[in-house]
């Protein structure tokens, strides 16, 4: 069995869709899949290809035993439509001009968004004789319409109808959560779905492997309460409750709020820090994914975000995992789904309502308060996790349902 994944981001960015892809590539490979990967030069979040690539318009390379096809692509750091079309257009065009010269392959496993990117592997699978699998990890142009992020009603009818010509060309429609599986499915019923989640590489998170000075490195007291975010600084996320709760509890010596990653929101997440005075919380960059794990075992509890919109009670951040992995319990301020998954069926953290700071703030002082019971939730989520979220269960699964197909 030969697969392309393709997919516009990949390490050595970091990010939820650069390590999922990249895991799931690993674990097929050592199932005896031969897997290939085409993908842009790297260069998200900050929008600037990474060092050791500028100057190079396509190249090829290897990481961890996987062939990577590299495809030049537009950057400009801007926040407008028009130049994010161009930055998802670029690699469309450049991402068909290269595949002329891969090898014929079975699958073509396209990861959206962007939904444009499906044009590409419409065409490379026609191309390479190979069966199209359209993996949605984000209801798009649906969420883009909603956040209001695209608004020219033209644009989103266009964005619609090629969603829809994509899911009926695919042999299989495959969703991040069972929320967007069940959307899908309900919208278009003569199309195959299936649930592919995100999950935990047991193999990168051994507890043996951990260097645990980095909490010491930080200069953090022993008594400190650390809370981290760490992901993407976007709009979606609304990081401003963070900084909100952190407000409401500044006379809490001990507890730290840490905002790790980078983004288009981080401009103006840093100027209200400023303007608020909040001593409390610190802004590290992004963290390269192999210090990851020092950095988790280091804090207390993890907190995830998202704007309060029905969309997102569909969603299951990916930021969920790791920090259980690690026994850390998640404070989630994410209804629905990922709320009836990690927290009332793991009972693996607290909830509180998306963008409530004032909810935020009591959860994290419920968590300080009570040691005994946060260590119990972070057991909890520990195992949760480790029982349905495997990653290399994950993938054994889809190679099952691949040989089906």
């Amino acid at each position: 069995m030969r697969i392309l994944f393709l997919t516009q981001y990949y390490p050595p960015e970091t990010g939820a869709p650069q390590n999922r892809i990249h895991s799931l590539a690993c674990y097929l490979k050592a199932d005896g899949v031969e897997v290939e990967v085409l993908t842009a030069l790297p260069n998200y979040p900050r929008m600037e290809i990474f060092p050791d690539y500028v100057g190079k318009e396509g190249m090829n390379e290897y990481i961890d035993g996987i062939k990577v096809y590299r495809a030049g692509i537009y950057i400009r750091r801007s926040k407008g439509i028009f130049k994010r079309l161009l930055n998802y257009f670029s690699f469309v065009y450049s991402s068909m001009q290269l595949s002329s010269k891969l090898p014929e392959y079975d699958f073509v496993i396209c990861e959206s968004p962007p939904l444009f990117l499906g044009i590409s592997a419409y065409l490379i699978a026609k191309r390479k004789n190979a069966k199209m699998i359209f993996n949605v990890s984000d209801l798009w142009p649906e969420s883009a319409e909603k956040l209001n992020i695209v608004t020219n009603k033209w644009m989103l009818k266009l964005a619609y109808r090629l969603e829809a010509f994509l899911y009926k060309k695919s042999i299989l429609v495959t969703g991040q959560t069972q929320g967007i599986v069940k959307n899908i499915a309900g919208r278009f019923p003569n199309v195959r779905t299936y649930w592919l989640p995100n999950g935990v590489d047991f193999k990168m998170f051994s507890k043996d492997k951990i260097n645990k000075e980095w909490r010491t490195q930080k200069g953090f007291a022993n008594d400190a309460f650390i809370l981290l975010y760490a992901g993407i600084l976007g709009h979606a996320q609304g990081l401003e409750v963070i900084l909100n709760a952190a407000d409401r509890l500044r006379s809490y010596s001990a507890i730290k709020f840490i905002i790790m990653g980078d983004g288009p929101e981080k401009d103006a997440l840093l100027q209200m820090k400023n303007d608020m005075a909040l001593e409390n919380v610190i802004f590290e960059p992004n963290t390269p994914r192999h210090l990851m794990p020092s950095v988790i075992s280091s804090i207390d509890a993890a907190v995830i975000p998202l704007k309060k919109l029905d969309i997102f009670l569909g969603a299951i951040p990916s930021k969920v995992f790791e920090p259980l992995a690690y026994g850390k319990p998640i404070i989630l301020g994410v209804g629905g789904e990922a709320k009836e998954l990690f927290i009332d069926s793991g009972d693996a953290g607290l909830y509180f309502e998306p963008e409530n700071a004032t909810a935020l703030a009591q959860a994290v002082l419920m968590l300080y308060q009570n040691p005994a019971t946060t260590r119990t939730l972070g057991q909890n989520g520990a195992q949760y996790v480790k029982d349905n979220f495997d990653r290399k269960k994950i993938s054994s699964n889809l190679y099952n349902v691949l040989q089906s197909l």
